[in-house]
């Protein structure tokens, strides 16, 4: 986690406690290119959930990817596969996954445990590294 906010703090991003009891966290970019990312505080435990949470969000924030839910244009999973993807290359590795299995944790629940993720942020990085997409609803 540590790692996250220091990216944060090096980005000049914000990040403030905030209620979101639906989605648990938020990001937003305002016109001059500013980043503040929201989390509920009850995705702030200090572990897995705010990991998850907190590298998605700046996953928005590094690559832009933010949606006008007004816009018949825009396609709102593009934006949120952008932010995973960046998430997932900045806490899993595919060299660190591939160690992971060599060393014999193979299962989604051990490989969660040992990169402090949830479950299906885990199957979500065994997705993008093993069939270059997210679609982890395909395989699992």
């Amino acid at each position: 986690i540590k790692a996250l906010y220091d990216i944060a703090r090096q980005e000049n991003i914000e990040v403030i406690a905030y209620p979101m009891e639906k989605n648990g966290s938020m990001s937003i970019m305002l016109e001059d290119g500013t980043c503040y990312i929201g989390i509920d505080a009850s995705v702030i435990d200090g572990d897995v959930l705010e990991r998850v949470h907190l590298g998605h969000e700046l996953g928005h924030c590094a690559t832009g990817s933010f949606y006008n839910r007004y816009s018949p244009y825009d396609l709102r999973q593009r934006h949120e596969n952008r932010a995973d993807r960046w998430a997932i290359h900045r806490m899993i590795t595919e060299d660190q996954l591939d160690e992971a299995v060599a060393e014999g944790c193979c299962e989604i629940w051990d490989l969660a445990e040992r990169f402090g993720v949830t479950e299906q942020f885990m199957k979500k990085a065994v997705c993008l590294y093993v069939h270059g997409n997210l679609a982890a609803e395909l395989y699992f």
